[in-house]
């Protein structure tokens, strides 16, 4: 497979099954179900997205000028890390639909949820994988796709369907299943690094 293609698939289904049950979901749901605006919840979300992706995968092209051991290591690290977080923490969050606002315009719904998520996303897994990704692949922009469009994905789930994604699939399942993912992730940029 040509290796753009594999950095934008890598990117995407890492960043995917990381993001399903992450805090991000959570807070694009709530604020759906807030505001009522799932289009201008999912534009402000998915702009935020956009810097943080950015941010991602600048910070990890430039780790991938530093000597290829450490940063293989370094990286290795972020995912296991990462890993044992996403198998650790509990999944399950309350959703709570009071004190709906009537009459809030298009954009202030967009700057709020841009504002809640970007603010979320500093530092977050996906965000830390997506940094790592960029490090392993010579792709920028197909990383920074591949990690956008899982995004806005998981974000268009959350404000289309999010109610019946929390009542009918339990997250705990999907979290465990990105947890063994970016474990894997880690097992094998630690063994790259010492071969």
């Amino acid at each position: 497979m040509n290796p753009t293609l594999t950095a934008f698939f890598v990117a995407f289904g890492t960043v995917f099954l990381a993001e399903l049950p992450d805090k991000t979901m959570v807070a694009s749901l709530v604020l759906t179900t807030r505001y009522r605006r799932p289009l201008a919840v999912w534009v402000g979300v998915s702009g935020a997205f956009v810097f943080h992706v950015v941010l991602a995968v600048s910070v990890g092209s430039l780790l991938r000028r530093l000597p290829d051991t450490p940063v293989k290591l370094a990286v290795a690290a972020l995912f296991l890390i990462g890993g044992v977080m996403l198998l650790r923490s509990g999944g399950e969050e309350a959703v709570d639909d009071t004190d709906v606002p009537t009459d809030v315009s298009f954009r202030r719904v967009a700057l709020t949820s841009a504002s809640v998520v970007g603010l979320a996303e500093f530092g977050d897994l996906t965000q830390l994988a997506t940094a790592g990704i960029a490090t392993r692949y010579s792709a920028p922009v197909a990383v920074a796709l591949g990690a956008w469009c899982a995004l806005a994905t998981v974000a268009a789930l959350a404000v289309t369907a999010g109610k019946w994604i929390v009542q009918h699939v339990p997250l705990h399942v999907v979290q465990r299943v990105a947890g063994c993912v970016f474990i894997v992730f880690g097992v094998i940029s630690l063994v790259s690094a010492f071969t």
